[in-house]
C-alpha cells in the first residue's frame, strides 16, 4: 500500500508532514510518497537523520497558498504539491492522498481529479468528533454549504457505511441536525429530508438539536456544510476556553496545584480523549479513492493518525459499498 502525501500543505508543513510520515511508515509498514519541493523536504530529512527505503519524494514547484481561489489554483497551479498528489491518486500510483491544504482546493480538485463514486451527487467531508462515552461523524462540515435533501440522505447512507465498515458498529444511529426534534420544525430542507430518511432502511433515529449531539445520541450527525463547520469551529473554540479556564483554575493556589498532581493522569487522558491530533483527519466521503483532509494547523502527531485512518480507510471496503448502497436507492427511486 502507497500513501501520497501533500507535504507542502498545512501551517507546520513540511516538517510536521515528513516527522509523521517517517512514523507511519515504520508502524504501518506502508510505503509513502512525500509531494512537494524536493529540495526543504530532503533537507529536512537529512536534519533529522530519517532512513525508510519505503519513503520517497515526488517533486511539486509550486504551493497552493490557503487563500488561494480552488477553482484557479486547480487550473493555474498544475505542479502544485496538492495537484501532483491528486493526479497521482487518480493514475494509481497511490492508494490514499492526505492534505491539510487549502480546504475547497482540496474538494475541488477530489471532484474534478479524483472523481465521485458514480451515482453520488456530491462529495462531503465528514470529521469525527468526541461525545460523552465514544464519538460520532459530523458530515458534512465545509464542502457543501447549501444541500438539497437528496444530497443529505446520500450522506446519511455515505456516513452509515463509514462508521460500519471502520468502527464496527452494525447499525448506526443517524440523526438530522435541527432546530427542534418534532418532524415539522425547520426549514423546508430540513422538513423534506427528514421525511426522506424516515423512509430508508438507515438506523434514522429523526432530528437531534446541536445541545445533544456532545451527548452521542447519533453516530452519525447529518447537516449541510455551513452548519457543520460552524457546529466543527464552535466546538473547537468551546473546548480550548474551557481547557484554558480548568487550567487557570489548577494553578490559582497552593492547594488547587497539590489537587492538579492527584488528577493529572486522569486529566490528560480527558485532554486526549478532547484532541482532534488523535482523531486522524476527514474524510471527503463519496470519491472514487480515500482522500483524507488534516486539520490545517495540524503537528506531526495529527499527520500521523491521518495517514493511520487513510490506511484504515484503504482497506475498509468503504468505497465499494457506498458505490453498491447508492446504485440500489436510485433503482429504487426510479421503480417508484
Amino acid at each position: 500500500m502507497r500513501i501520497i502525501i501533500d507535504a507542502m500543505g498545512g501551517d507546520n508543513a513540511p516538517s510536521a508532514v515528513v516527522d509523521g510520515a517517517f512514523r507511519a511508515a515504520t508502524d504501518f509498514n506502508v510505503a509513502v510518497s512525500l509531494v512537494g519541493d524536493e529540495s526543504k523536504i530532503a533537507a529536512y530529512i537529512k536534519e533529522k537523520g530519517y532512513s525508510n527505503d519505503k519513503v520517497s519524494i515526488v517533486h511539486a514547484s509550486e504551493v497552493i497558498a490557503m487563500d488561494d481561489n480552488p477553482i484557479d489554483v486547480i487550473k493555474n497551479k498544475k505542479d502544485s504539491s496538492m495537484v501532483v498528489a491528486m493526479n497521482m491518486l487518480s493514475i494509481g500510483e497511490g492508494d490514499a492522498l492526505v492534505s491539510a491544504g487549502n480546504t475547497g482546493a482540496l474538494v475541488t480538485g477530489s471532484t474534478l481529479i479524483v472523481k465521485r463514486i458514480r451515482n453520488v451527487r456530491r462529495a462531503a467531508l465528514g470529521t469525527l468528533m468526541p461525545t460523552k462515552d465514544a464519538f460520532m461523524l459530523l458530515l458534512d462540515v465545509g464542502a457543501n454549504s447549501d444541500c438539497t435533501p437528496q444530497f443529505l440522505h446520500q450522506f446519511a447512507v455515505m456516513g452509515s457505511v463509514y462508521m460500519n465498515k471502520l468502527y464496527r458498529l452494525d447499525a448506526p444511529k443517524v440523526g438530522l441536525v435541527n432546530i427542534g426534534t418534532e418532524d415539522e420544525k425547520g426549514s423546508d430542507v430540513a422538513v423534506a429530508t427528514n421525511k426522506l430518511l424516515k423512509k430508508t432502511d438507515l438506523n434514522y433515529i429523526g432530528n437531534i438539536e446541536a445541545r445533544d449531539i456532545p451527548a452521542g445520541v447519533a453516530d452519525v450527525v447529518v447537516c449541510d456544510g455551513f452548519t457543520g463547520n460552524i457546529i466543527l469551529k464552535l466546538t473547537e473554540g468551546l473546548a480550548h476556553v474551557l481547557f484554558g479556564k480548568i487550567r487557570a483554575v489548577f494553578k490559582s493556589n497552593i492547594f488547587t496545584k497539590l489537587a492538579a498532581l492527584l488528577v493529572k493522569r486522569k486529566f490528560m487522558e480527558f485532554k486526549k480523549s478532547m484532541d482532534y491530533t488523535e482523531y486522524g483527519g476527514a474524510p471527503l466521503l463519496g470519491l472514487r479513492k480515500p482522500v483524507i483532509k488534516a486539520h490545517g494547523s495540524s503537528d506531526a502527531n495529527a499527520f500521523y493518525h491521518a495517514i493511520r485512518q487513510a490506511v484504515n480507510y484503504t482497506k475498509s471496503g468503504i468505497i465499494e459499498e457506498i458505490a453498491t448502497k447508492v446504485a440500489a436507492d436510485k433503482e429504487e427511486s426510479a421503480d417508484a
